[in-house]
């Protein structure tokens, strides 16, 4: 059985070749890290580590938390971390990363809500058979014990912001969403993305009905990545941060002329 993932069925969507690469030829990324990816690896780490100590009655300061921040960049940072645009020095992630601290703690501090997980594995399955099985990691689960209302808190680095419609759509949370009521007795879930670049918090909800939908759009798609046997590229801007770019002719001359990838 195949297990699959949000991630895993959105590269399909996005790039058929990238796919196959990926998944199929296992072939070894040509970068293992963007500074995107470790910019929101960082940042999820201590805000991760802050909500650890709370979970112990510890609260920790404001200083406390950008320290650490500050010791895990240093600690594990280096010169093969790809920085795509290169007019963009590291030293820019860097303190976007402390800002995003810095509101994010100011806004939530003293963290009173219900934290019961961080980082939590969770699988979603869509048939009495097994057969369909996805997983992924909730960034920090809440439990409200008194209304039995979860929350799923997903941490967003990125510089855009979906709107409310496009949340309302979006796939991965509501996917958790199926997996939470399938473990705690149908309860009500709220799903929440905190847009840090933005220092905004969005929440969408699934009906029922919604939820059944998903979960057979969801099969669908995997019967068709599984019986798909032609796997083209499909070059667009994301070619800039593909990990698989040098095995791809049409990424490898998507502009270009702006962007020096090996450099």
């Amino acid at each position: 059985m195949v297990i699959y993932s949000h991630s895993k069925l959105s590269i399909f969507e996005q790039c058929k070749k990238k796919y196959k690469l990926k998944y199929i030829d296992k072939i070894p990324p040509e970068i293992e890290q963007t500074i995107e990816g470790y910019l929101g690896e960082k940042v999820h780490e201590t805000l991760e580590w802050i909500y650890i100590n709370r979970m112990q009655d510890i609260l920790v300061s404001l200083d406390e938390a950008i320290e650490y921040y500050i010791s895990s960049w240093n600690k594990d940072y280096s010169n093969e971390i790809k920085i795509v645009n290169i007019e963009n020095p590291p030293e820019l992630y860097f303190n976007k990363g402390v800002k995003f601290i810095i509101d994010y703690f100011t806004k939530h501090h003293p963290f009173l809500d219900n934290t019961i997980a961080l980082e939590k594995k969770v699988y979603v399955t869509l048939d009495s058979e097994g057969k369909y099985v996805l997983q992924g990691y909730i960034d920090r689960l809440v439990h409200d014990k008194e209304r039995n209302i979860f929350e799923v808190h997903d941490y967003k680095t990125g510089g855009s912001m979906k709107s409310q419609e496009e949340l309302d759509k979006d796939r991965q949370l509501a996917l958790y969403s199926i997996a939470i009521k399938q473990n705690h007795n149908n309860p009500e879930v709220r799903l929440i993305w905190h847009f840090l670049d933005f220092n905004e918090k969005r929440v969408s909800k699934r009906t029922d009905e919604e939820l059944e939908n998903l979960r057979k759009e969801i099969i669908e798609l995997i019967n068709k990545i599984e019986s798909t046997i032609d796997f083209p590229a499909n070059p667009t801007c994301l070619c800039k941060w593909c990990e698989f770019r040098g095995y791809c002719i049409e990424g490898m001359g998507f502009e270009s002329n702006k962007y020096d990838y090996y450099s």
